[in-house]
Formats: C-alpha cells, sequence, structure tokens
C-alpha cells in the first residue's frame, strides 16, 4: 500500500492524546452514607470493573476513527502495475483528442467530439493543481507545442472543434515525445484519445521512448454508417467548348445497408447541370455517369452533393476544370508545309496552325503552344534540343516525323536524352498496319466496330523503332511485322509521338487514310496540358501554372468563390511554369480561384480528405495484438468495460484507492462511541 500525501501520516501522533486523557482521568468513586438504606435501591450499581471496560471501548473507537481520519487525507492506494503513475510526483501530461471528421459520429454523450473531450477533463482532473497539461489534437496548432496548467488546458479542451486534417497515431506519439524532449525531470505520461481508425493507425513506432507511459483511449460510436462521394474523372482529359461529357462519379457505402435510388447532383458554375440516382449494396461502389455539356469557355466550378448523416464532410465533392476553345499548334518544318497537315488544321477555328522553318524559330515563342510537329528536320540543333526537352517537361506534346533523308545520330541522339525510343535503319519491306490499340483515349470512341477485313494503311518503307523500356510508353498503331508505327511516350509532364514515318505518300499512304484525321485531331486536342481536377486538403500537393509571366507588380493570390477568405501562396519558378504552394492556409473544402492580380488564372478545388470517411475501427484485442506485437511494453489500452471512466482512470493513475473505505470506517468507529456513551449505562 502507498500513499498520495504521506505527510498527513504526522497526523497519526494525534493518536496520544485520547490515550493521555484516558490515562490521566483519575475520577475515583466516592463513598455516599445514608441515614436509611432505603435509598440505596433507588441507586444505579455500577461497578469499578464495568467502568473501566466501558471507557476502554470508547477510547479504541477514538483512536480507529482517528486513525482512519489521517488515513484517509493521505490516501492510500494499492498500485495496480509496475509502471504506475505516482500523482505525489511531479507530473507532465500529454493529452492527444482526435478532432478529425471521424468524431462527427454518434456516440451515447452526443457527438464522438463531445464524448473525448469530456474524458481529456476528466484525465485532468485526476491530477494536481500543480502539474502540467499539454493539448494536442490533429491541427498540431503552433500554441499546443506546450505545456500549460490545468485550468488553461480546461479551457483549450473546450475550444477544441472538427478539423479537416488528419494525422496517424503514429505522427501523434512522435509529436509528444517531442514536446517531452523539453520536460527531462517531470514523470512523463501521454493519453491517446481516437477512435482508432484502420486508415490512421500509421507506420511503425517501436521506436518511440520507452520512458512515456502512453496510454491509449478508445471511444467508439453507436452508429458507423457512412455513405460518401470517393472520386470524380471525366471520360476524355480534354474538354472541349460545345460538346458533350460524361463525368464519372464514384460513391462508396461503408455501412452493413443497402441503398436504392439515392440522388446524386451535379451543380456548374453554381447551376444544376445534371441529376442521377444510384443503388449500392452493403460495403459497396458505384459508379455514376452524369452526361452534360460545355456551353462556356473559361474556368468552370464543379460541386456533387448526396445526402446522408451523420457523417456529412464528405457528401460534397468540388472539382474544376477548363474549357478550352483554342489549341495552338507549330509545325516546324525542314523541307516546306505539310500540305496534309495544313488542310487538317487549316480550316479549323478550333486550332491556330502556324508553319515555321526550321532556321527561323522563335524559341520564346515555343511555351505557348500545346503542340510542336517536327516536320522531316534534316537536323536537329542542340539549342533547339534543349527547347524542345524543357517544352516536353513543361507538359507540351511533341510529334517526331523523322526525314526522308534521316540522320540516325542526330535524331537519335535528342530522342535518346528524352528517354524514348528511337530509329535504327530503314526498313523497305511493304507491309500495313495490321493494329490499332482501341483502349487508348486516343481511338476510344472513333470506332464503333472495326470489321476483320478492314482496309488499314498500307505502309511502303518505314524506320525501325527501337524502344529499350516499356514502362512509359504505349504503342498506338503497329505494323503487320510487329514493328511500331506509332508510339506515344511519357516524357516529364508532356507527351512524345513518334512516327516510323514521314507523311509522304512514296513512305506510307497513311496522310490519305482515313485514320489519319482522327489520330492527328485526337492528338492536338490531348494536347492540352491535363490539370489536376482536385486537390486534397493536408496533402500539400504542388500547382501547377503553364506559360505565365509574373511582372514586377503582379501578385498571386488564391480566393476562395463562396467567402472573403484570400491569401498570397508561395510561388517558385521552374523554367516556362510556377509551382503554387498552399501550406495548409487553405482548410475547408469549396472552389477557388487563382488570380494574377484581378485576372483568374486558373479554378482550384479543394476537397477533404476521405481517409477518414471509411469507418472501420480497431477493435480493443486487436490494439492490444498490436502492441504485443510491436514490443510496445510503455503502451497501455484503456478497457472501462461496465465501469464509470473516471473510476477506471483513478485506478490507472492512483492505483486502488482506499480512502473512501477509510472514511467509510471513520464513520462507523464514531457511531460505535456514540452508542457505547448513550446505551451503554
Amino acid at each position: 500500500m502507498e500513499f498520495v500525501n504521506p505527510g498527513f501520516l504526522y497526523g497519526l501522533f494525534a493518536v496520544s492524546i485520547p490515550i493521555i486523557i484516558h490515562l490521566f482521568n483519575f475520577r475515583r468513586f466516592k463513598k455516599v452514607y445514608f441515614t436509611n438504606v432505603s435509598f440505596i435501591k433507588d441507586l444505579k450499581q455500577q461497578t469499578q470493573k464495568q467502568s473501566r471496560l466501558k471507557h476502554l471501548l470508547v477510547l479504541i473507537m477514538r483512536i480507529l476513527a482517528l486513525i482512519c481520519i489521517v488515513l484517509a487525507f493521505a490516501k492510500p492506494f494499492i498500485p495496480v502495475s509496475e509502471n504506475i503513475i505516482q500523482p505525489y510526483k511531479k507530473n507532465a501530461v500529454s493529452i492527444f483528442v482526435d478532432n478529425s471528421f471521424s468524431l462527427q459520429a454518434e456516440s451515447e454523450r452526443g457527438t464522438l467530439l463531445d464524448e473525448a473531450k469530456e474524458k481529456a477533463k476528466e484525465i485532468a482532473s485526476v491530477y494536481k493543481s500543480s502539474d502540467l497539461f499539454q493539448l494536442l489534437t490533429n491541427d498540431f496548432e503552433g500554441r499546443h507545442q506546450r505545456f500549460v496548467s490545468k485550468d488553461e488546458f480546461v479551457d483549450w479542451v473546450d475550444e477544441v472543434r472538427i478539423s479537416p486534417v488528419v494525422k496517424t497515431i503514429s505522427e501523434v506519439v512522435t509529436r509528444q515525445e517531442a514536446v517531452y524532449k523539453d520536460n527531462p525531470s517531470a514523470t512523463k505520461t501521454a493519453y491517446v484519445i481516437s477512435d482508432f481508425q484502420k486508415s490512421v493507425l500509421g507506420e511503425d513506432f517501436s521506436e518511440s521512448d520507452s520512458l512515456i507511459k502512453t496510454f491509449l483511449i478508445p471511444i467508439k460510436s453507436i452508429n458507423q454508417d457512412n455513405l460518401y462521394i470517393d472520386s470524380c474523372w471525366f471520360e476524355s482529359p480534354v474538354q472541349q467548348l460545345n460538346q458533350s461529357v460524361d463525368l464519372h462519379v464514384r460513391i462508396r457505402n461503408n455501412s452493413n445497408n443497402s441503398f436504392e435510388k439515392i440522388p446524386v447532383k451535379l451543380n456548374i458554375n453554381g447551376r444544376q447541370r445534371s441529376l442521377a440516382s444510384f443503388d449500392i449494396g452493403s460495403k459497396g461502389t458505384s459508379d455514376v455517369v452524369l452526361a452534360y455539356t460545355n456551353y462556356e469557355a473559361g474556368i468552370q466550378y464543379g460541386e456533387l452533393e448526396i445526402t446522408d448523416y451523420p457523417v456529412t464532410f464528405d457528401d460534397s465533392f468540388y472539382f474544376s476544370y477548363s474549357v478550352t476553345d483554342i489549341t495552338k499548334i507549330l509545325s516546324i518544318n525542314g523541307n516546306g508545309p505539310n500540305g496534309y497537315l495544313n488542310a487538317l488544321f487549316n480550316n479549323d477555328s478550333s486550332f491556330i496552325f502556324s508553319n515555321v522553318n526550321e532556321g527561323n524559330i522563335d524559341y520564346s515563342s515555343l511555351a505557348s503552344h500545346q503542340l510542336i510537329i517536327l516536320n522531316e528536320l534534316d537536323e536537329i540543333s542542340s539549342g533547339l534540343a534543349q527547347e524542345l526537352m524543357q517544352f516536353v517537361d513543361n507538359g507540351g506534346s511533341l510529334v517526331v516525323l523523322p526525314a526522308i533523308d534521316l540522320d540516325f545520330e542526330n535524331y537519335n541522339g535528342f530522342l535518346r536524352n528524352l528517354d524514348v525510343g528511337y530509329y535504327s535503319l530503314l526498313d523497305t519491306t511493304n507491309t500495313r498496319v495490321s493494329y490499332i490499340n482501341l483502349e487508348h483515349p486516343l481511338y476510344a470512341d472513333v470506332f464503333e466496330d472495326i470489321p476483320e477485313n478492314i482496309d488499314l494503311p498500307v505502309v511502303f518503307e518505314s524506320y525501325r523503332i527501337i524502344i529499350e523500356t516499356t514502362s512509359r510508353q504505349e504503342s498506338l498503331l503497329e505494323l503487320q511485322t510487329g514493328q511500331p508505327f506509332l508510339n506515344v511516350f511519357n516524357s516529364g509532364r508532356g507527351k512524345i509521338y513518334l512516327f516510323s514515318v514521314p507523311f509522304q505518300t512514296s513512305f506510307s499512304n497513311f496522310p490519305k487514310h482515313a485514320v489519319f484525321v482522327p489520330t492527328m485531331y485526337k492528338i492536338a486536342i490531348y494536347s492540352v496540358f491535363e490539370d489536376n481536377l482536385y486537390y486534397t486538403i493536408g496533402e500539400n500537393e504542388v500547382i501547377t501554372v503553364q506559360n505565365i509571366n509574373l511582372g514586377a507588380d503582379n501578385v498571386l493570390s488564391i480566393r476562395d468563390l463562396q467567402s472573403e477568405f484570400e491569401f498570397i501562396p508561395e510561388h517558385r519558378r521552374v523554367n516556362s511554369h510556377l509551382d503554387i504552394f498552399s501550406h495548409g492556409q487553405i482548410a475547408m473544402a469549396g472552389n477557388y480561384t487563382l488570380f494574377n492580380s484581378e485576372t483568374p488564372l486558373k479554378g482550384i478545388a479543394f476537397n477533404f480528405n476521405r481517409t477518414e470517411s471509411e469507418l472501420v475501427f480497431f477493435t480493443i484485442d486487436e490494439i492490444k495484438a498490436y502492441l504485443d506485437d510491436q514490443g510496445l511494453k510503455n503502451f497501455q489500452v484503456v478497457e472501462s468495460a461496465d465501469r464509470p471512466f473516471m473510476q477506471t482512470l483513478s485506478d490507472l493513475s492512483q492505483g486502488k484507492q482506499l480512502w473512501r473505505w477509510f472514511v467509510m470506517l471513520a464513520l462507523l468507529f464514531l457511531l460505535g462511541e456514540v452508542l457505547l456513551l448513550r446505551f451503554w449505562k
């Protein structure tokens, strides 16, 4: 047995007071003489032995009562483990309150966040006012990186609100250890109050500080159902004016119930553009297709909505994209303009098609184009090669048409620097195209059905393409010999389309074939830089802006469409594009606009992290098994079972408390004294 306040044991010396009073009570019996012995009958007889027994029992009752009172003030307890917290020492207590979105779920005390905050305050109540406390939440606020008094800690707990930020348990433990480094002399105790989602347990943290006793306190919701929008994507990566588009929406059901005819609504620029319903099974996924037409060019702000309760943060999903009306194409010619390319692009208002001789290139204008065609260049100069590599790395598309008399060394040096395929020799075998990759977006919606005897382009001679790596390339058209006719390579942020023939009828009838038009048209359409539809709050993704020149007086800013929120982000110039960094300044999901002074550059959509949407949690047994596997002896799971949490917490922090029993015994002994004095005559 140990004591919280051992100093009160000096009060046991007070036991000597009733003993001294008893020993020095020299009251003696006096003889009374009566003239008439009949008066003796009216006296109550009391012998000296009976009197001594009564006084001895009263003394024992007083001594025991006094001892029990002193022991009650000393707060005796029985330790429940070797690593028990000793509250009579100086304590530094770190308490993590999980305030992620999953804490919106219902509990017996309201929401899980309400229950977590109540438990945090109950933990603090166990300790002395002189102890130090640190509050930690998913936000990792700067003010929470220090220890404060109990009263200030309780005030901070009351201010905790639901946050979109998600931190793993290993990150929390690491942060608590970092704070304890500034308090080496205090007794270190940490508490983690969380619902312990399986998605946020984090990496291995078996290297944690063994001197910090950590208690894991699971809280459980009474309803773990959740229906949410997981993601969205377009059928086509590029959206055009007055073109119908299909938006795919993926919805997940985290509950054990099935749902039917649940509506999902699509708003574009604040106006409802499409509505659909879906059925979804328990623990299932449903993909919904919403069709509509882009009638406006420029930035488009989208929002998807469903209705679900009680977890509502993931019922809306935001995205943003741009509708292009003009695509700029540049053809760098070695032997003059190509008539087939001119005929295809010059008469289409969707394109601005320019021709330039290889000796008259304005390198500064290359970045303003989406597609560059190298049309039969005799030689690719080192300066042009450097500019083209930068163009592709920044997201541009490049089409390579070999020259009739190819300089293998010059071309292949350029292509190898781009880490794509290269030309080997001229193959004069007559063959034809035998394979079209219908799985690639370039041809996905071109053909409804291809007959077995389809007439594909004939090839009279071609340059063989050697491909050393297949991880970043895809074959679009192949010859009967198995050699590539057209391959696409991913390079940097852009794409390189490598043809095995120039667009000359002496090599192939491809420029006159029906496949030529959709191939080049789709290459031009898909050359527009594919931007992210949305970003995730808290992940600090880099926002890239192409082809922008900032003047000395221009200032970039990000503004919320629905409020007056605005901030100036960090930006870095990388070649011809800008990288924008939000650094966690965006905390609310929604659509935002990136401005250059007062000129809108692009739309940016941010959504909450869907990690919290999966309401799947560790059981207490699973947590214990994980701690055993990791060998974390300084971690302990707090189980309340059917007992009040305060009682469980008290046992953990101060052992089995005995002071209440001593108070009851003191009252019992005092009652015994009263009964002896009153009824023992």
